[in-house]
């Protein structure tokens, strides 16, 4: 238990490092672009591979590809089903601002710690399913339920093509599956330099951090958002802890990974959508605060 806090507290002290650094001018808001290239780009990938390096993956693992896409299929259907009655714009909002997790750079640090090998392939692994929907999936049905254009397949495969993290779980994955070992030096250079995502996903996080719940609408919004989110991630962690045939280490993977914050790459396709930034960027950071509450509580029950 206190193992967990002190960690917990850790990454909870580098978020409000990152945060300080931004008020007093050390950082500016446009670093937080350069330290996303970095962790997304360089520190991730390399704890990816290290992840994987020397380990053979179980096939029916391969299951959690799928899973981590269906659940954010799932939170786009219910941000359409919830929003029958509301205009194009809020309904399209929704679509893109309640699926999709955040776990390269906020899951994966707590799996690293806390949850060993097994739970950092499960991560990785429900991750590779769960860009197809953060990285262009949500975006393109809320496009096309704001706009009338058709869903465009071929844009999201051009952005999951250009995601470092996405081709290095797939490379990874069919490396393991053929038998093909990652080369030592490789494999000891991607340790270094994944040692250092933990501190970089944390730090990059609090430069982010933005939380203004603005009028009562958007409160309101708000309220509803993380409500549908989290009540839903609590069911889905009864049924993956309690259902799933994997071994403990997989299922607790699972269950910390229903209840994550909502992707990053959230608030810049709601910007690109003509949507509200400010609100996702409100939502998207006090999803942070609450997945960080429930992460604590949560190991602290299961380890």
């Amino acid at each position: 238990m206190l193992d967990i806090l002190t960690r917990a507290g850790s990454f909870v002290a580098i978020i409000a490092l990152g945060f300080i650094l931004k008020k007093i001018g050390v950082f500016k808001e446009e670093d937080f672009g350069v330290l996303s290239k970095i962790c997304i780009r360089i520190t991730l990938p390399a704890a990816i591979v290290t992840s994987f390096a020397g380990k053979e993956i179980d096939p029916s693992l391969l299951a959690l590809l799928c899973l981590g896409t269906l659940c954010g299929v799932l939170y786009i259907c219910l941000g359409f089903l919830l929003n029958l009655k509301s205009d194009k714009e809020r309904r399209a909002f929704d679509i893109l601002n309640l699926p999709g997790y955040n776990i390269g750079c906020f899951s994966m640090p707590f799996a690293q710690s806390f949850l060993g090998p097994m739970g950092v392939i499960a991560t990785s692994l429900f991750d590779s399913g769960n860009a197809v929907i953060c990285l262009g999936g949500a975006f393109g049905v809320a496009s096309s339920v704001k706009d009338g254009r058709g869903f465009d397949l071929k844009r999201i495969g051009k952005a999951l093509s250009r995601s470092v993290p996405f081709v290095t779980y797939m490379l990874m994955v069919v490396m393991n599956l053929l038998r093909i070992p990652v080369p030592g030096p490789v494999a000891e250079c991607a340790g270094i330099i994944g040692g250092a995502n933990s501190f970089m996903a944390m730090f990059m996080i609090g430069v982010g951090f933005k939380l203004s719940t603005g009028d009562r609408d958007q409160l309101g919004r708000i309220v509803k958002v993380l409500s549908v989110r989290y009540g839903v991630g609590a069911i889905l962690a009864l049924i993956f802890y309690f259902a799933l045939p994997f071994e403990l280490q997989v299922r607790q993977a699972l269950v910390i990974l229903a209840l994550a914050p909502i992707g990053s790459a959230v608030p810049p396709f709601t910007a690109e959508l003509g949507g509200d930034v400010g609100l996702s960027s409100a939502i998207n950071s006090m999803s942070i605060v609450i997945s960080i509450c429930i992460y604590v509580v949560l190991l602290s029950v299961m380890l």
